[in-house]
């Protein structure tokens, strides 16, 4: 058995996996339409007047910034475990990731991106 065997036997089982959950949701699921399944399921309340509202983009802009800095928390994190056997080059690499990440946050900053309105 060569060494992509086993990558292969993963994919195909995977794939046959997520495959049959859809087409057994698909078989087994209710195909009829009722009046149940047409009503308001998010808050209760039928809304009243137009339901396409604009959000403004700090919104947006604060999750964004956030998924920012928690994945460079996670890379920061195993950085720190393995950091003994990382040696200088790895160090130096680091110091310039997190030169990138805080550049990005002054220019956030200076933007105005993280003041709340």
């Amino acid at each position: 058995m060569s060494d992509w065997a086993g990558v292969f036997i993963f994919l195909v089982v995977g794939i046959i996996f997520g495959a049959g959950g859809i087409a057994t949701g698909y078989l087994l699921s209710p195909k009829r339409v009722t009046p149940l399944k047409l009503e308001v399921y998010e808050c209760g309340m039928p809304t009243q007047g137009s339901t396409w509202v604009q959000f403004k983009t700090n919104y947006f802009l604060y999750a964004l910034l956030f998924v920012i800095f928690d994945v460079e928390t996670i890379y920061l994190y195993a950085w720190a475990v393995k950091f003994q056997s990382l040696g200088l080059f790895a160090f130096i690499e680091m110091i310039i990731f997190v030169f990138i990440l805080i550049v990005g946050l002054w220019y956030a900053w200076k933007e105005g991106a993280l003041e709340w309105q």
